[in-house]
């Protein structure tokens, strides 16, 4: 195998000088981008409207616009203007002078590079599976530094469920977001899937990119620690897959009250049968070798570990590792048919707002990458489209948090505020026509999937350890 030590050096290095040639960098991916596609004179105006700060064109149709230039593409309903009221109330998305964190190459480098730091103390649970296999949660138990003050979700404190990237690394944005989140009154928990981040491989099986089976369980077993509090939940990157799958196939059964997706990756197959820009995708395939070499001789009986670690593209990785196995092999189209997040999106009954930005270099031009479609239609996805961000950055100058935390923390907010007043009313309408009826209402609201508590016990197992 490789040398992995010099060859994350090297990486780090060229990361290194890519961060000195960002803003150059970024003014030949938009060129780039606009030659490609556009003639040579609507090319240039593309280019001008993305400095100036707004939205593409074909984002500005039904859209509603925002401040910072920012925007939001909706169906037009009740959920709809309350969240639109709560954005433009925001002072988040004010625009503040320009630095030099705009560049979208800094935005996105300088939380995946730079050492995360001190960060939150965190409790760890090992969570055991049906199927023998562990996941790990870190419940994030401190510090707060101004107290806890309670949501808007009611007397008992809300749970956060936080969803790294699928590739497994502890950003500091997402360490950044359960700080912020804990001083606001939640209680963070951040998931981590089979063997990552220090979660032990107890069996040749990895999850998959959109396979949500071991989000279920998690997702069961945090309602089963805490029945009566509301529970929300965000992810990062290309870990929103994993969130929308299982908002797609749990549908109304869901246990979340209200989710958000930061710089979600939608459309899964092109962007990974495009490839990613060079540094991107040498960066992230081998943080992928470096996670799985400690694995090597577990994974031989399923998976050509030489194929595996030879692989020049991230397909090629994520085709080796779960299409081309020694005990089960699929083809690419079957293995999508399995993963793709958006398969079961009209399911989908909660809330998602998803926070992207216009100079993503990950994911790349909102227009290729972002189904227009879907927000149009479904009355329960969102888009905040924002002029700058890079690919899950949206940073501020220090100390101050990522924008993009506070304004999903204030979605949630207003959505469990409008929630809440919809059962008040609809209680009220209730009692009305009990009243008039002479009788007591024969009706009673759906009421959501709930597991045997007995069940519960007899399946989950579980060891705790705290970390610093």
């Amino acid at each position: 195998m490789p040398p992995w030590g010099a060859a994350l050096a090297l990486f780090l290095a060229l990361l290194a000088l890519l961060l000195l040639l960002a803003p150059r960098l970024g003014c030949l991916c938009r060129r780039a981008v606009g030659a490609e596609t556009l003639p040579e004179s609507q090319g240039r105006d593309s280019e001008e409207e993305v400095d100036g700060g707004g939205p593409a064109d074909q984002f500005s149709v039904g859209s509603q616009r925002l401040p910072g230039g920012c925007s939001l593409l909706c169906k037009p309903s009740a959920l709809a203007q309350c969240l639109l009221r709560a954005l433009r109330r925001s002072a988040a998305l004010e625009p503040g002078p320009r630095s030099w964190l705009s560049g979208p190459h800094l935005q996105t480098l300088l939380h995946f590079v730079l050492p995360v730091g001190p960060g939150p103390e965190l409790a760890r649970e090992y969570l055991q599976l049906a199927d023998d296999g562990l996941v790990a949660l870190d419940w994030v138990v401190g510090p707060c530094a101004r107290g806890r003050r309670v949501t808007g979700a009611g007397s008992l404190a809300a749970v956060l469920l936080v969803i790294p990237s699928a590739w497994g690394r502890l950003t500091r944005n997402v360490l950044g977001l359960c700080l912020l989140a804990l001083e606001r009154g939640y209680y963070p928990v951040i998931f981590h899937r089979r063997g990552h981040h220090g979660c032990p491989l107890v069996n040749p099986r990895l999850q998959a990119f959109g396979d949500p089976s071991d989000l279920k369980e998690a997702v069961t077993y945090i309602r089963f620690r805490h029945p009566a509090a509301p529970l929300f939940a965000v992810s990062e990157g290309s870990g929103s897959a994993l969130l929308l799958s299982y908002l797609g196939e749990c549908g109304s059964s869901s246990y979340i009250t209200s989710a958000a997706c930061i710089s979600p990756v939608l459309r899964c197959r092109e962007w990974f049968e495009a490839g990613l820009p060079w540094p991107y995708e040498r960066g992230f395939l081998l943080q992928q070798k470096i996670a799985l070499s400690r694995y090597a001789t577990a994974l031989e009986d399923t998976v050509d570990t030489s194929r595996l670690f030879r692989s020049r593209s991230l397909r090629e990785f994520e085709e080796t590792l779960f299409c081309h196995t020694k005990t089960f092999p699929i083809s690419w189209d079957t293995y999508w048919d399995h993963n793709d997040p958006l398969r079961d999106v009209d399911e989908a009954a909660v809330p998602v707002l998803c926070v992207c930005s216009a100079d993503d270099p990950v994911c790349g031009p909102p227009h290729r990458t972002l189904p227009t479609e879907l927000f149009h239609s479904n009355p329960y996805f969102f888009l905040l489209l924002s002029p700058q961000g890079g690919h899950c950055g949206f940073l501020r100058p220090e100390p101050l948090p990522a924008w993009s935390h506070e304004i999903i923390l204030e979605s949630f907010r207003a959505l469990a505020e409008f929630f809440r007043m919809e059962e008040k009313l609809k209680g009220l309408s209730r009692r009305r026509a009990s009243f008039l009826g002479g009788r007591r209402c024969w009706g009673t609201p759906p009421k959501r999937e709930v597991y045997p508590t007995f069940n519960l016990e007899e399946s989950f197992s579980w060891k705790r350890s705290y970390t610093r």
